[in-house]
């Protein structure tokens, strides 16, 4: 049967995890640095010859040194490549690390939602029926008519007697109203001292002192000054 058939392979190892790969890649970190310093240290080397070059007045001189560079310059491609391909091996690791961290929150989320949504329905089932919210909204609603009409009872005038006319009341606001209206036109009259009076006396029109009398004595009377005061002499 086993030659027919062939054997059943046995199983090999395990692939390794994405920790175990990071592990792997960032052991060639190291060689990645190196490989950095490698490359600046070419660039200067050919930092040198294309000096040289600039200097060199030998044709079979610039040709050896165009050789020279070319080799280094092909040692910098390389070393370039190393670089590039480790980080890039690197960068494509730290992806599928974020991608699997990802997927595993997404997975607990909705674990969780489930949880929670298996946990409400059993709840609002239990625990919280409709009949019972209608019932205790309407209570509420009774509840409330209830206490204002308690406050509606106690908010009312008990001193207002019930057998008032209303047309007796506006008589009585007219004969008010009659009453203010004198009241304010007697204080509307002109009091006696803004009222107009007699016609004023006549502008003198003569000097002072000019009507005075004369004082007896002689010698032409006492001389006054302008305002009718005696003047000395």
């Amino acid at each position: 049967m086993n030659r027919v058939f062939g054997r059943k392979k046995a199983p090999g190892p395990p692939p390794p995890s994405l920790g175990e790969a990071s592990s792997g890649v960032g052991n060639h970190m190291e060689s990645m640095d190196l490989a950095t310093v490698k490359i600046a240290q070419l660039d200067k080397e050919l930092k040198g010859y294309r000096d040289k070059l600039k200097t060199t007045k030998s044709a079979a001189a610039k040709k050896n040194i165009q050789k020279r560079a070319m080799e280094v310059l092909k040692r910098k491609r390389m070393y370039e490549t190393q670089r590039d391909q480790l980080a890039g091996q690197q960068f494509n690791i730290d992806q599928a690390a974020f991608g699997i961290e990802s997927a595993k929150a997404s997975v607990s989320t909705v674990a969780a939602m489930k949880a929670a949504n298996t946990e409400l329905k059993a709840v609002i089932k239990n625990d919280l029926k409709i009949d019972d919210v209608d019932e205790l909204a309407d209570d509420m609603a009774e509840m409330m008519d209830e206490f204002q009409e308690i406050n509606e009872a106690l908010a009312q005038n008990f001193s207002t007697p019930d057998d008032i006319d209303e047309a007796d009341l506006e008589a009585e606001l007219d004969m008010l109203e009659d009453e203010f209206e004198d009241e304010l036109g007697e204080t509307d009259a002109v009091p006696s001292y803004l009222q107009e009076t007699t016609a004023m006396p006549p502008t003198p029109t003569g000097m002072p002192g000019a009507n005075l009398p004369v004082a007896a004595g002689g010698g032409g009377g006492q001389k006054v000054d302008e305002y009718g005061l005696p003047v000395e002499t």
